[in-house]
């Protein structure tokens, strides 16, 4: 897939503008002790970080005591990870209300195609604290579980769906074409 289904060229110099703040993308260190209960639990051997950042989940995981599978990060803002690569589980923490509206369905495909086993994300329903170069909210989308989960599962299939601060987290596995 080109990265321009993913994300408009103008909105990716604001994404990467805004990654150059220290504290833009830490919301996967919250998650990551979940993240390491889920790979541990299903014996899991990879996982894809979709929309990676900074790669803070993955230095969480291994500060965890070690890291026993593959881990493949992928963020556009950084060109160096490469694309996005399947694996066991997808995780996708603190992204998709930071999709622009045209791109989410592209993105959900995507997702539910890397996905071979479980699929963790989680998204914030309002707004975010941080703002954007141009003036908006870092959080372009900001809309309730009731709009999110539909879309979902176009894709996927809610193994677990539980209520965290400012949102909500769901365990998928991806849907049958």
């Amino acid at each position: 897939m080109e990265p321009g289904n993913r994300i408009s060229p103008e909105y990716l110099e604001q994404q990467r503008q805004l990654h150059e703040n220290p504290n833009y993308g830490v919301a996967s260190t919250m998650f990551a002790p979940l993240v390491h209960e889920i790979l541990w639990e299903y014996e899991l051997g990879s996982v894809s970080d979709y929309g990676a950042g900074k790669q803070r989940l993955r230095d969480e995981l291994e500060k965890m005591g070690g890291v026993p599978f593959e881990s493949y990060p992928y963020d556009p803002a950084f060109p160096e990870y490469g694309e996005p690569k399947e694996a066991e589980l997808v995780c996708c923490i603190d992204v998709l209300e930071h999709i622009e509206p045209e791109c989410l369905d592209q993105i959900l495909a995507d997702l539910r195609d890397l996905t071979t086993k479980y699929g963790f994300f989680t998204i914030h329903t309002g707004p975010a604290v941080k703002v954007l170069p141009d003036g908006r909210n870092a959080h372009i989308i900001q809309k309730p579980s009731s709009w999110w989960l539909p879309k979902l599962c176009e894709h996927f299939e809610i193994d677990q769906l539980k209520k965290s601060p400012g949102g909500f987290w769901v365990l998928v596995k991806p849907r049958e074409l």
